[in-house]
């Protein structure tokens, strides 16, 4: 939502810490603060893009500002998204003709006004690189098995926080598999795919076996609890920003909440009927697992590249662009020379590291190029 406001709202945060304190304890009102103690810091570091600059540098600047004690809502969590500035150029009327229906999505959560105070935003976990191994045919590395959309890794790239999610499933949906499976079909000699075939009595039983030692657990733990602490760690540790130090602290931490999870997790009722806790457990199983992958590949990837922005791997001042220029100090240093294949990594089985196949990347009409936002 904040994306497409940031048309004409302006990102600021106070730039002292004890006025945002006093911001967090409701001593004092956005409009309060007088502009020249607001850091609208978009338009300070990125001066031909301002509000408008990606979306990966724009969440960045924003935790950068929050880390920094200098972020408002209760939680210390949020900047303000302001369009005081714009209702005085351009009349609220105008404003609410553009953005009226997102306007009232926030106040009806909120409780605030955004037509007579700033909005509150923070940037929240949006798409995650990663996914399934395809051929060029959809098909996974199970015969038979195809995997269309963000839950394959085909299309995703890094130029922003993940895939393109609508153009995949309709490039996937409408084109590719109607074109790709019936040749696969065609191949296969009838009865060849049972639920007799040995591998899927296997995959059955081990989903059977896993399901019943869910219910025979019966910790003191919910499963939303395990969920919230893997979330706030990777989150934390391998979000938007990520570094050595945090990633290894993460690749420690996440095999502790796995252990605990299959020791104190309490999963109520049974598995006769439909059961939503179940269902849930399930899936932070998986979770706790892609979790741990996701820091294993962004520990492998020492460079910053889109959505991949590792702190070491960023321009300084003493580097020859900065003084030329060129570029700021705190954009991202791509090291295309290492890092230009496809990270596709093979599952060995749960707690056990995976294997990294690098699959090149060749550029022919474009390049890979540094890109410069001043």
């Amino acid at each position: 939502m904040s994306e497409s406001l940031r048309n004409d709202g302006r990102v600021w945060a106070p730039k002292s810490k004890e006025t945002a304190a006093k911001l967090r304890r409701g001593e004092l009102k956005p409009a309060d603060i007088a502009e020249e103690d607001r850091d609208y810091y978009l338009e300070r570091k990125y001066p031909s893009f301002g509000n408008l600059a990606p979306r990966d540098i724009s969440s960045r600047s924003a935790k950068e500002a929050c880390d920094e004690g200098r972020g408002v809502a209760s939680t210390g969590l949020g900047v303000y998204l302001d369009f005081r500035d714009s209702i005085k150029r351009l009349g609220e009327s105008t404003i609410r003709a553009r953005y009226g229906n997102l306007f009232q999505m926030y106040e009806k959560i909120s409780g605030a006004n955004p037509y007579q105070t700033p909005m509150m935003i923070y940037p929240a976990v949006h798409y995650t690189m990663g996914g399934l191994w395809v051929d060029y045919n959809l098909m996974s590395n199970l015969p038979g098995l195809h995997v269309l959309g963000e839950a394959n890794f085909s299309d995703h790239g890094a130029n922003r926080l993940g895939a393109s999610a609508l153009m995949q499933g309709l490039a996937d949906g409408y084109f590719v598999i109607p074109a790709t499976l019936p040749v696969y079909l065609s191949t296969v000699s009838p009865g060849s795919i049972t639920t007799s075939h040995p591998e899927f009595a296997a995959a059955k039983a081990n989903a059977e076996g896993r399901l019943k030692t869910l219910f025979n657990i019966q910790g003191k733990r919910t499963v939303d609890s395990f969920h919230r602490q893997l979330g706030l760690l990777v989150w934390d540790k391998c979000g938007m920003a990520r570094n050595e130090k945090g990633l290894q602290e993460a690749l420690r931490e996440i095999p502790a909440i796995r252990a605990e999870f299959w020791e104190n997790v309490r999963v109520p009722g049974n598995g006769e009927n439909l059961n939503m806790e179940l269902e849930k457990a399930g899936r932070v199983a998986d979770f706790l697992e892609f979790g741990e992958l996701m820091c294993q590949d962004a520990l492998n990837r020492e460079e910053s590249c889109g959505g991949h922005f590792r702190e070491e791997h960023q321009y300084t001042d003493a580097d020859p662009e900065v003084a030329s220029g060129y570029i700021s100090a705190g954009e991202a240093k791509r090291h295309d020379d290492k890092f230009s294949h496809v990270s596709a990594w093979e599952y060995n089985g749960e707690g056990k590291p995976a294997t990294l196949h690098s699959e090149s990347l060749e550029f022919t009409d474009v390049k890979p190029s540094v890109r410069s936002y001043k």
